[in-house]
């Protein structure tokens, strides 16, 4: 009767096992895809900056320190997502963001610039590539929170670690990312054209998940 009770619970233990395995497995990889969806989108912004900077140029030739701005922080952007290390990453997108908004704050002082549907396209399109991405941010650290209490919860925390399995890292947004960015305009001198400023902090940074 012993042995009898003993392999039931040996059985129940093996099943667990199985069962809290399958579990983690099915949470690293939906969280893992909710990352890709963030990724594809960063990578569809750094696309679209070049055209941006060549339909932009022409009207803004002696903007170039803003310009320059812009492509640098891209190609930062580009090879921080290279390395696959988050805090790169976050910083990267976070000095591209920032370049962006001054960009489009320098760009109201261009009437004719404005007109062109080029420039109003990629606008657009940067704009909803922004939106894609705080989306994807959203589902992506619901899918982190999730599979972080899984981990982290007992009975499960006891063997997490033992099989391989590492907390993600949440996507963040800065603390100002929240505040909408104001453009105050001041009149140039000699009757020139008027001047941009913004305040407000960049968009979000990026945390992408560690290496399982």
């Amino acid at each position: 009767m012993g042995w009898i009770v003993l392999i039931v619970v040996l059985l129940l233990i093996v099943a667990w096992l199985v069962l809290t395995y399958n579990g983690l497995i099915a949470a690293r990889n939906r969280t893992q895809e909710a990352w890709s969806e963030i990724d594809v989108e960063l990578k569809r912004r750094h696309d679209l900056i070049p055209n941006l900077v060549n339909t932009v140029q022409g009207y803004m030739g002696h903007e170039r320190g803003t310009l320059e701005a812009v492509t640098n922080a891209r190609a930062n952007a580009v090879a921080a997502g290279a390395t696959g290390d988050p805090a790169k990453i976050g910083q990267a997108e976070n000095m591209l963001s920032q370049s962006l908004r001054s960009l489009f704050a320098v760009s109201e002082n261009y009437p004719d610039l404005k007109a062109i549907s080029a420039f109003t396209n990629l606008q657009e399109t940067l704009t909803a590539t922004e939106d894609k991405i705080e989306f994807s941010r959203r589902f992506y650290n619901g899918n982190v929170r999730d599979y972080n209490i899984a981990l982290q919860t007992l009975p499960t925390s006891l063997i997490a670690g033992v099989l391989g399995f590492k907390p993600f890292a949440f996507f963040q947004a800065d603390e100002g990312d929240r505040a909408v960015p104001q453009v105050s305009f001041t009149q140039g001198s000699a009757g020139g054209p008027p001047t941009a400023s913004t305040s407000g902090p960049p968009t979000a940074s990026t945390s992408g998940p560690p290496t399982q």
